[in-house]
């Protein structure tokens, strides 16, 4: 006969009963997933709170602060600039001073003589003109190898300068001092004199361009104003002018370009606008 016990457990109504405690066990489980996924985790805050880095969008900047930094960027670059020029303006002046009084001592050049009645025995304009032109070299010579990619970097040191504008007031002495059979052999040794002053100092192939143009340029002019009578040469023998004088422009503008990049040393670059 069968035992009660045996009756009861098993009982349908004991097996049924089993199912709704799993049922309501995997309702908790879904419920509780459910609200963890509803809750913002760590990772979520973080990705929240990062910048936008959009890169379409671009750096943020702080109020003006990157305008500020590129105006005062600007004005620094201008403010050596001015330097360099009022420092190459003396330096032609400087020169143009005692260049000028050795060649009117030689009588070489002659001034009218309500002009030359100063203590630099000289015509005023001739300092101030010397000057500018030697700015606006000095200014050019850098400017041209940075245009060019070609920076120059032979000899760059102030007491190679000093040693070119040693040579260069050498070569001007020579003109005015030594005497030759005719201007055609004064006028060939000036010229490798000159050279060899480009050779030993500049070697760059825009120093020696810019020097030919400066020479070009400058003969021109000396002829006008030795045409319209404002001073004149002894002795001419290259139409108004004598033959070596485009060697000293050569070798003065190869002089004042090395000092003009010398002083560029150092110096920010341009800004360049957006």
């Amino acid at each position: 006969m069968p035992r009660l016990d045996d009756h009861f457990w098993s009982c349908p109504c004991a097996e049924g009963a089993g199912h709704p405690r799993a049922s309501a066990g995997g309702l908790a489980a879904k419920a509780g997933g459910m609200i963890t996924s509803s809750v913002p985790g760590p990772s979520l805050l973080v990705a929240h709170s990062a910048p936008d880095t959009d890169p379409s969008r671009g750096p943020r900047s702080p109020g003006l602060g990157g305008r500020g930094g590129g105006s005062g960027h600007a004005s620094s670059w201008h403010h050596h600039l001015v330097q360099r020029g009022l420092v190459l303006f003396s330096v032609g002046v400087f020169l143009a001073l005692v260049l000028n009084l050795l060649q009117v001592q030689r009588n070489v050049t002659l001034f009218p003589e309500e002009v030359i009645a100063t203590i630099f025995s000289s015509a005023w304009w001739v300092p101030p003109c010397c000057g500018t032109a030697a700015a606006i070299v000095g200014l050019l010579y850098p400017c041209i190898d940075s245009h060019l990619g070609e920076p120059h970097k032979f000899k760059r040191e102030w007491a190679s300068v000093m040693r070119c504008v040693a040579v260069f007031v050498g070569i001007n002495h020579a003109s005015a001092k030594l005497d030759f059979a005719n201007n055609v052999q004064l006028s060939l040794t000036l010229a490798a004199l000159s050279l060899g002053l480009w050779w030993t100092f500049d070697r760059s192939r825009s120093g020696l361009g810019l020097g030919i143009t400066i020479a070009f340029l400058a003969t021109l002019i000396t002829q006008l104003l030795v045409y319209n009578g404002v001073y004149q040469y002894t002795s001419p023998d290259f139409l108004y002018i004598r033959s070596w004088l485009p060697c000293i422009f050569f070798s003065g503008g190869v002089t004042v370009g090395n000092i003009g990049r010398q002083l560029a040393m150092g110096v920010p670059e341009k800004p360049h606008s957006d």
